[in-house]
């Protein structure tokens, strides 16, 4: 199995689906197929009108240079680009295919990641509405049901001679990949993608790289969309999320969550161990609008006073212990506390060892505030390290427009302390 040790610590990434119809304000790929209801904007296109677009699409290759430097901005560790959506239509110049872009946008992309440290990943559909041996959808086979014409035996062994290739092209052409993100994959069972073989092959041509729960039958992470779960899953995991309703880029979908939402979900995610994938959707020539610009500024100035408590983070307190999500550094030394509403004067965080709490600050100030702790009579008089609570002053200053944090620094278990009252002054 790759080493996941940077996807677990990473917290935050940058997902980007844009594609050739882009240029006409539409979802990607769902509208062909008539539309889905998990997606409102995805009314129903014929699929030549659809799939007109890809003749004009002719968008700046220097578009992913923003993006990218936009995610680093706001702390976001790695980022996953659609390299195929279900559309069929290849976003770099592929050897295998002429329903490609004759600009190499996944390599202005990869060089773009590589540049500013994040890590790269892609994703890929494994099903493909456009090719002939999948085979391809049509207006007739409308209404969608999430199962699709067979091929011929003959021509679904071409397709995934296709399938293999496409991934052995990206794989061998852009240097190391670090996440391939399947999707499309409900179509058909593990045995008819050849699960197991593709799996093999990515081992063998990127042994590091991490590969999702879609491809069917694998999954060195799991990928819950469109939702944060109560409770996390036992397996690595990754939010995937848009700020609006969709996932391309749809000028029609004003429904956009606020900054304060996007920074409460972040907060959610990695106080419960896990990533949050953050959709952009590029326009036509691959400018962001506006209303995501806005917000990714707003999330990366959150960030720059608040990201400790995020990236390189593992879960820290109990729901019953504090009010909302909490974090705690890799070494343990500091529980970061995120209070997602306004607080009383006092806020109180429980069951923590109050003797061996050095300080409480409010992390994007850094500055310290006062507190007091208090724990149960018989734990006062003779317990040396108690669990108790700690009850901090909080001025109307130091609190946040998104999410206040305040990092309660912790000596390690074992440290001098204090003694007990009943211990004091005892020779």
């Amino acid at each position: 199995m790759p080493d996941d040790t940077w996807f677990r610590a990473a917290r935050f990434g940058m997902f980007v689906h844009w594609g050739h119809v882009s240029q006409q304000g539409l979802e990607l790929s769902w509208p062909m197929a008539g539309g889905t209801p998990a997606l409102p904007f995805s009314a129903p296109v014929p699929v030549a009108d659809y799939q007109a677009s890809a003749a004009t699409f002719a968008p700046d290759p220097e578009a992913p240079k923003e993006w990218v430097r936009l995610a680093k901005a706001a702390g976001m560790r790695y980022a996953v680009f659609t390299t195929k959506h279900h559309d069929g239509y290849a976003m770099w110049p592929s050897r295998h295919s002429d329903f490609a872009s004759p600009v190499d946008l996944v390599g202005a992309y990869v060089a773009a990641c590589r540049e500013n440290g994040l890590r790269v990943g892609l994703y890929h559909s494994l099903s493909d509405w456009h090719h002939p041996d999948y085979p391809a959808l049509t207006d007739d086979d409308r209404p969608y049901a999430y199962s699709p014409r067979r091929s011929s035996p003959d021509e679904w062994a071409r397709y995934l001679d296709y399938l293999f290739a496409q991934i052995e092209e990206l794989l061998t052409d852009y240097g190391p990949i670090d996440v391939l993100w399947f999707d499309g994959g409900w179509e058909r069972g593990a045995r008819e993608w050849r699960s197991d073989d593709l799996r093999r092959r990515i081992a063998e041509l990127a042994p590091d790289c991490l590969v999702n729960e879609r491809l069917p039958g694998h999954g060195d992470f799991e990928t819950p969309e469109q939702f944060v779960p109560a409770s996390p899953p036992a397996a690595p995991w990754e939010t995937c999320m848009t700020m609006n309703s969709t996932w391309g880029y749809c000028p029609a979908d004003t429904g956009y969550k606020s900054s304060r939402d996007l920074v409460h979900t972040l907060c959610e995610v990695a106080g419960r161990g896990g990533n949050l994938l953050l959709n952009i959707s590029p326009r036509g020539d691959g400018s962001l609008p506006p209303e995501q610009t806005e917000r990714l500024a707003d999330v990366s100035a959150w960030m720059d006073r608040n990201g400790a408590s995020i990236v390189d983070t593992v879960p820290g307190l109990e729901p019953w212990q504090w009010y909302g999500p909490s974090t705690r550094s890799a070494d343990g030394g500091t529980i970061y506390a995120h209070l997602l509403s306004k607080p009383f004067e006092t806020v109180t965080v429980r069951g923590v060892p109050i003797r061996r709490v050095r300080s409480v600050r409010a992390l994007a100030s850094n500055r310290e505030l006062t507190f007091r702790t208090r724990a149960t009579v018989m734990d006062e008089l003779f317990n040396w390290d108690p669990r108790g609570e700690v009850v901090v002053d909080v001025p109307a200053d130091v609190v946040d427009e998104y999410a206040t944090v305040f990092a309660i620094d912790v000596a390690p278990e074992g440290s001098t302390v204090e003694p007990p009252l009943a211990l004091r002054g005892a020779p």
